[in-house]
């Protein structure tokens, strides 16, 4: 019991803090514009305008998180795709090579369009689990169901 009633005081400061900052006046500094020359490819320099925080550092850019970077598949995942449309009819085996070129566009495009996928050539996710390549599941077994309960008073 001491210990939810810890747990709540805890909480109960945490907010109360984070009210009073919220609450606080926020002090901003004017962001400044500051001039930086870079070497631009084969020509000297050029001028890019940068926005500038607290004491003239520039500030920081947003990166890309690591998700937010669609990466090409690897030669071995192109081979699996054009497998899979080689066993479908759409591609000749011997086109399998694991280099994605417009014979394998054209085949995609085909199958998309007889799957109803919208038909760019590009590789999906709707695609991808159309041929069979999608995410792998186990199969979850369920257990067997228990007998039924018979009732314990006769003549019931």
């Amino acid at each position: 019991m001491r210990q939810i009633f810890g747990y709540a005081a805890i909480l109960t400061f945490a907010v109360l803090a984070w009210g009073a900052q919220s609450t606080a006046p926020a002090r901003k500094t004017p962001a400044k514009t500051a001039v930086h020359k870079t070497p631009a490819k084969g020509t000297g320099t050029h001028t890019v305008a940068t926005k500038t925080g607290k004491k003239g550092v520039p500030a920081k850019r947003p990166v890309a998180a690591w998700r937010n970077r669609q990466l090409s598949p690897t030669p071995e995942r192109y081979k699996q795709i054009q497998e899979a449309l080689a066993s479908k009819g759409y591609l000749r085996a011997e086109d399998a090579t694991g280099t994605w070129n417009q014979t394998s566009i054209d085949a995609l495009k085909r199958f998309q369009a007889e799957q109803k996928i919208e038909s760019t050539g590009k590789i999906n996710s709707l695609s991808l689990i159309a041929l069979g390549l999608g995410p792998k599941r186990e199969a979850v077994v369920k257990p067997p169901a228990p007998p039924p309960v018979q009732d314990a008073l006769p003549g019931r």
